[in-house]
């Protein structure tokens, strides 16, 4: 994979990278439907947060819905599937952002991290650390740090042996021990995650 040679310079990260599969990002349509699976999944498991995506779509026989059909939906039917009361408002919110501001896949596949950002978090129930899994898991884009991720402060921690005092020192310590990674700090995210998960 074409991102391999560049991070493996960084000595402590090869060991990571050299011990896992290369990973490949996949570019993803709908993305008003991943920001509302993305939604649904926040602080649930995988297992759990599965079995609501079911439902919901099942909510449409099966089918994935557009973004008219899910703010169609009455919001006690959303509540009915196991979403609280925030999660149901967001997951319309979207919806409504996306029909008004008539946003295709295609314009934010072009625009850049910062602009997606700007522009998603301007949805109530959005924020910053959602629109960055959507920029490496769903737009394709190869260079996104999340410093905010439990996960990815965890596993540099760990790896780098960082000490902080406070948040702020932790983001600073993150992003300069990541600027070697760029122009592909999403991969060095994924091995990172994996290695943390995976002992």
């Amino acid at each position: 994979m074409h991102y391999i040679e560049h991070l493996t310079k960084d000595k402590k990260l090869k060991k990571v990278i050299d011990a896992q599969e290369p990973h490949e990002l996949v570019k993803r349509k709908k993305i008003y439907l991943y920001l509302c699976a993305s939604i649904m999944s926040q602080q649930l498991s995988t297992k759990v947060a599965d079995v609501i995506y079911n439902r919901f779509l099942a909510l449409y026989g099966k089918k994935e819905p557009t973004a008219q059909q899910i703010l169609d939906t009455p919001f006690e039917t959303l509540r009915g599937i196991g979403l609280s009361n925030a999660k149901a408002n967001y997951v319309q919110n979207v919806c409504r952002f996306f029909i008004e501001e008539k946003i295709t896949d295609g314009q934010l596949y072009k625009m850049s991290n910062e602009a997606v950002i700007e522009k998603l978090t301007q949805i109530k129930g959005v924020g910053r650390w959602t629109v960055e899994m959507i920029l490496m898991f769903a737009l394709q884009h190869e260079d996104v740090l999340p410093v905010d991720d439990l996960g990815i402060q965890q596993a540099m921690i760990k790896l780098y042996k960082i000490e902080y005092e406070n948040k702020k020192e932790l983001y600073e310590k993150m992003q300069k021990h990541a600027t070697k990674w760029q122009p592909y700090r999403t991969y060095a995210c994924v091995h990172l995650w994996r290695w943390k998960d995976n002992g």
